[in-house]
């Protein structure tokens, strides 16, 4: 292959993504007034997962407990965003809840729920340490989205050896 042709491929593809996520984030919303939908919720509790392994507990009911509390903190962040934040976050989430956008963006082939902890771990690695800038933003955005909403949370501060804020 050329290298016009390539170039030319790599444009038109780059395209459709754009467009395909767009019009993606307009059927299936990531947020819907300020809050994270089952698709926003999926993505953000894989991550979490992926970011948070061995932090949180092992599985089964306190980790579906655990999740639910940390899924909560966020959709409380995410109500403090600014409205682009928002608008932005819910079309990221959107590509990344869809099979395509999954696989091209993150580089995860199963969804979010049934992947691995070390297939997520992988796929989050690679969007750390990718030479496209897209995929390091949104590897940054869900990564301090995640550490921010767990780490707000006072049950987690002992695990850091952190006592809490000073009583003045």
């Amino acid at each position: 292959m050329q290298r016009r042709s390539l170039l030319a491929l790599g444009a038109v593809s780059a395209a459709v993504l754009a467009v395909g996520g767009g019009a993606l984030a307009v059927l299936q919303p990531g947020l819907r007034e300020a809050r994270l939908t089952g698709a926003g919720r999926e993505v953000f509790a894989g991550v979490s997962r992926g970011l948070l392994d061995g932090s949180l507990p092992a599985g089964g009911i306190p980790l579906e407990r655990a999740l639910e509390g940390l899924l909560d903190r966020i959709d409380g962040l995410i109500a403090a965003l600014p409205p682009h934040a928002q608008s932005e976050l819910s079309q990221l989430l959107a590509l990344l809840a869809s099979a395509a956008g999954r696989r091209t963006l993150a580089g995860l082939s199963d969804p979010w729920p049934t992947a691995s902890v070390s297939e997520i771990q992988q796929a989050l690695q690679g969007m750390r340490v990718s030479g496209i800038s897209l995929r390091q933003q949104a590897y940054q955005a869900l990564h301090d989205i995640v550490g921010s909403a767990y780490f707000s949370d006072s049950q987690t501060w002992g695990l850091l050896g952190y006592p809490g804020p000073l009583k003045i």
